[in-house]
């Protein structure tokens, strides 16, 4: 199986740029709550550099490039709001920024969905540049989607770990803190040991062993939702992207 160097690299690009809106989302949330910690730590900003983490950008850079399918996502540093300084109370307060850049990443995802389907008569012409510009959205608004569903899990330093541990009890959020110097490894291990292992063991079709293959699969599906309108079918969606 090939890699598809100029997807992977539109990929890659994506992800910088949408890791850095989902990250500001964070610290834009933060501060419409009355705390300006992220803002003081350099993090209300569009620049990627002060939003990404390189154990995560590797993990996108390594995705993209795999054989067969690039696929664009991985995690930036954690914005981490002051929980007193929020105006609605510190649990709701934390829980509202966590929740702030999945839902960022899901409306910017949206969007450029939109825009997919409002272009595609005009661009779905017999030129390289159209094509690949096509291709480019297409990409973008799948590794929004794929970043907000990503970071769904409960794993440290994922979004739904900071969602979980704030609706846990005291102790059980003590309990679940814990896996958190472990969380990176954890992530690392389901998506590349475990389709390693999937594969030697003749299970690689079981979904747990290709948990990243379903989570593009959804940023397909649901920029396929928003572009059904526009009668751009799924399978329409999913061509362009492996243009």
């Amino acid at each position: 199986m090939l890699i598809n160097v100029l997807l992977a690299l539109m990929v890659i690009a994506s992800f910088l740029l949408a890791v850095a809106l989902h990250e500001f989302g964070h610290a834009t949330m933060a501060l419409w709550l009355g705390d300006r910690t992220p803002q003081g730590a350099g993090r209300l900003t569009l620049n990627p550099r002060p939003h990404l983490d390189p154990v995560g950008t590797l993990m996108c850079v390594l995705l993209a490039f795999q054989p067969g399918l690039a696929i664009g996502f991985g995690w930036g540093k954690p914005v981490k709001p002051d929980p007193w300084k929020m105006r609605i109370g510190a649990d709701a307060g934390v829980l509202t920024v966590a929740w702030a850049g999945i839902l960022f990443s899901l409306i910017i995802g949206a969007i450029i969905s939109i825009v997919v389907g409002f272009v595609y008569p005009f661009l779905i012409v017999d030129t390289t540049f159209a094509i690949r510009l096509l291709q480019l959205l297409i990409a973008f608004a799948s590794v929004n989607f794929s970043l907000a569903l990503f970071n769904l899990l409960p794993i440290y330093p994922l979004d739904g770990y900071q969602i979980v541990y704030t609706l846990l009890p005291s102790r059980q959020a003590v309990q679940f803190a814990r896996s958190a110097p472990y969380g990176p490894f954890i992530i690392l291990a389901i998506f590349f040991l475990l389709p390693f292992l999937g594969q030697l063991s003749g299970l690689g079709d079981f979904p747990l062993f290709r948990l990243a293959y379903y989570i593009w699969l959804g940023s397909m599906y649901l920029i396929s939702l928003l572009v059904a309108p526009f009668h751009l079918s799924f399978e329409g969606i999913v061509a362009l992207y492996l243009h």
